[in-house]
């Protein structure tokens, strides 16, 4: 089985997970950054002659070409999505890996105007497939490898990674824009081999998750690699404990097999409720506007600023730089300040600077499109050490045991298909309306800052078993779960137990009754009806 360690233990085998999760994130944002600079080039253009041009064909068609990507990403989320808890973590994380190598190699050797572009779009397909499976992997195994104290710092940190990748990519983009042939742009795209083979290497050599082998059945290969990654022995007293902590949370959903139907579990453990927020987490990040500046930097900068020669290419390097800057404060943030006053924070703070940006559009000439700029500049700061890495750490973190890797899956897919959306309407609204598609982006900010603070519970510093707890809690309560998670202190190990077996959570066939007039807390029998939906 996917116990190997490479003999690694303790810190450094977490520093080999976080090394391989990184990786694989920073691919995911040197792609967004890869199109941007090659698609504005003339080299780029020269081999593939229909997408030169200003016209609304021609913007649709640069659209496609860029957002394939994205839908070959969804399709991967949904192939884990569906079979990712029978395969595992690691299996995918090599298989991806695989795919991306594939697909990189048909794209980069496309040649011609018409079959060549064909070519080229299929290998962005192919290279979407591994990542999208990668990318629903990653967080599900990164979290269930990490303490409760650093894994928000760590998810934050393979998240934060991607606005590295991006770094890269624009600015090799810019480098090789001085070269004359098609190097210009084949050298950037084969790039991404190297990423690639990093995390197949890494999925090879690293452990399987300990909590994917509890739900297999294999308590044996989960201590071995719980074992690793406290530095302990299989009978040390933590690792005792972590064991006991995931079978108390199995031996919750006994008898409701975590099949499709379970996503939309109802009741105490709102399987559903929580599967939806994970989404939405990931439906906001695409529609607040990230992608269609980070894409399409270079070109907004040509059309809607009227920025010419290679100004637009240095100034999409700079936007890259700062962009990964800004996600430093978010290592020191996470966990101090929390996931939930972090998201508020962002979508305030992006929708402003949009209304910035479109406020110096509305009417067009030069000094006002330095304003632009700095509303542009604005929103990737506040983006960055925000709404970029909590999505990817939520997502994980939210969801229970059984029903982890399938709700993180589904919200990598909202993530990779409002991506698509963003990404193939990005050029047609901006060729169309300059301020506009800020005005859009602004009230989607809007719309997401009371959305948050009214559905996202504080997570930060909680053993993953708490957060089953709080969501109880606050259906049993009436309450919103970030009221009862504003409430409830921080958990010991014995608490944790003790308030699943006060919650009837595991205890299967129980369920939990509140006295109307004492406001109580007591166990009785489940009912008929609730064993129904339950199984449901």
């Amino acid at each position: 089985m996917w116990t190997r360690t490479s003999g690694l233990r303790g810190r450094y085998l977490h520093w080999a997970i976080t090394f391989t999760s990184v990786v694989g994130f920073s691919l995911f944002g040197y792609d967004q950054g890869l199109m941007s600079g090659i698609i504005s080039g003339t080299e780029f253009d020269n081999e593939f002659p229909p997408l030169a041009g200003d016209d609304i064909h021609t913007q649709v068609l640069r659209g496609g070409v860029t957002s394939c990507y994205e839908l070959g990403c969804f399709f991967g989320a949904i192939f884990t999505l569906m079979y990712g808890e029978r395969i595992g973590r690691t299996p995918i994380l090599v298989g991806g890996g695989l795919l991306m190598i594939l697909g990189t190699v048909i794209s980069v050797a496309s040649f011609g105007p018409h079959w060549g572009l064909g070519q080229f779009v299929i290998g962005r397909v192919i290279s979407g497939l591994g990542n999208g499976a990668d990318t629903a992997t990653i967080p599900v195994w990164q979290s269930e490898c990490s303490q409760a104290h650093n894994r928000g710092f760590l998810v934050c940190f393979e998240g934060a990674i991607i606005a590295v990748g991006t770094f890269i990519a624009y600015w090799l983009d810019f480098g090789l824009s001085y070269v004359d042939s098609s190097v210009a742009w084949r050298f950037p795209v084969a790039f991404q081999i190297l990423f690639a083979v990093l995390v197949s290497v890494g999925g090879l050599l690293l452990p399987e998750s300990p909590r994917w082998f509890i739900i297999q059945g294999k308590e044996n290969e989960a201590r071995e690699v719980l074992a690793a990654l406290h530095g302990s022995t299989p009978d040390g007293e933590d690792v005792i404990t972590d064991i006991a902590l995931m079978q108390a949370d199995l031996k919750a959903m006994e008898g409701a097999k975590a099949g499709w139907k379970t996503l939309f579990t109802f009741g105490k453990t709102q399987e559903f409720q929580r599967m939806m927020i994970g989404c939405s987490g990931q439906f906001f990040q695409q529609f607040t506007g990230c992608n269609a500046a980070i894409y399409y930097s270079t070109l907004l900068f040509q059309t809607s600023l009227h920025m010419t020669g290679k100004l637009p290419l240095i100034l999409g390097g700079v936007f890259a730089t700062v962009y990964a800057l800004a996600t430093i404060p978010s290592f020191f943030m996470i966990e101090r300040v929390g996931r939930r006053k972090l998201f508020l924070i962002g979508f305030a703070g992006q929708g402003l600077s949009f209304i910035i940006t479109m406020g110096c559009l509305i009417k067009d000439n030069e000094q006002n499109a330095k304003g632009a700029v700095v509303g542009i500049f604005l929103f990737i700061c506040f983006f960055a050490f925000t709404t970029l890495p909590l999505p990817w750490i939520y997502p994980p973190e939210i969801n229970p045991l059984r029903t982890r890797t399938m709700a993180a899956s589904a919200s990598t897919c909202t993530n990779w298909i409002c991506n698509f959306a963003v990404v193939m309407f990005t050029p047609v609204f901006s060729a169309s309306s300059g301020w506009g598609i800020y005005l859009f982006f602004a009230l989607v900010n809007f719309i997401a800052f009371p959305f948050a603070y009214f559905f996202y519970p504080e997570t930060a510093g909680r053993d993953l078993e708490e957060i089953d707890i709080i969501f109880a809690k606050a259906h049993i309560e009436g309450k919103w779960p970030f009221q009862v998670a504003n409430e409830l202190p921080k958990l010991t190990v014995q608490q944790i137990g003790e308030y699943q077996r006060e919650l009837g959570l595991d205890v299967p066939g129980h369920h939990v009754e509140r006295d109307s007039e004492k406001g109580d807390i007591g166990m009785s029998s489940e009912s008929e009806k609730e064993k129904n939906n339950h199984s449901e």
